[in-house]
């Protein structure tokens, strides 16, 4: 501990400094607020996860005051113009293109397809075998997504969003990115439709097969099981798409 000599010029020289570190502190923190405006500040050194997780945060929040303001337009374009016919049949337009996008709740039987790593430990590894092979990539997710397309799926969820066509799935590293969130394994695909013709879809892939394989060699999860009845949400996310057409018949 630093003994504490000179007193009287200590307290002299403290009172004078206390004011002056009182001003700079304020500077400091306004300069703070200003920049993070309401995030937090982050070195450049950050690692890539924390930057993922922080952004996936900022997504989620975004994404439910989306869902807020959308039900607060649809509301008042339903309330805005009673009994007009064109405005009445615009609106049955758009509930039928609604669903075709994913914009509309549904339900009803279908297929669920289960992906994990293996638990296989490295030194077991077999010849030929290297680390990367015993993790579940984006291609063996997109697979199973196109397969189920593929079969008929009228409707389908990825671990707890709904996606549509377009959507895309992303790896970093041993995680998933599906619309601004990270996942980690198990990866939970579940698909609206005729559970029979989407199976049967799922046994003619051929990056679905090659999957199998490394289920086999290095122990990779793969399980498919038929359920009675799914309930699905609504797509909540952006549809933007890149080229568009005129259709002539309008």
């Amino acid at each position: 501990m630093v003994e504490r000599r000179f007193r009287t010029r200590q307290l002299t020289v403290w009172s004078v400094l206390v004011p002056v570190v009182a001003i700079l502190a304020g500077i400091l923190f306004a300069t703070s607020g200003s920049v993070a405006q309401g995030r937090s500040l982050r070195s450049d050194a950050a690692g890539l996860p924390d930057i993922i997780r922080e952004q996936t945060q900022d997504n989620t929040r975004m994404t439910e005051e989306l869902e807020g303001l959308s039900a607060e337009v649809d509301e008042l374009t339903l309330g805005g113009a009673p009994g007009n016919a064109e405005v009445e049949q615009l609106t049955k337009e758009g509930d039928a293109l609604g669903f075709a996008a994913g914009r509309t709740d549904v339900e009803g039987p279908g297929v669920e397809v289960q992906l994990t790593d293996s638990k296989l430990p490295v030194d077991k590894l077999p010849e030929g075998f290297s680390v990367d092979d015993i993790v579940v990539h984006q291609q063996d997710v997109q697979a199973v997504v196109n397969a189920l397309w593929a079969g008929g799926a009228e409707a389908m969820m990825i671990q707890d969003q709904r996606i549509i066509s377009t959507s895309a799935v992303r790896c970093v590293g041993n995680t998933l990115i599906l619309q601004g969130r990270v996942y980690s394994p198990p990866y939970r695909i579940r698909a609206i439709g005729d559970p029979a013709s989407m199976r049967e879809m799922l046994t003619q892939s051929p990056e679905v097969l090659i999957y199998q394989e490394y289920v086999r060699a290095v122990g990779l999860g793969y399980e498919v099981r038929s359920s009675d009845r799914f309930e699905f949400p609504a797509y909540a996310g952006s549809i933007t798409p890149d080229y568009a057409t005129v259709d002539d018949d309008r």
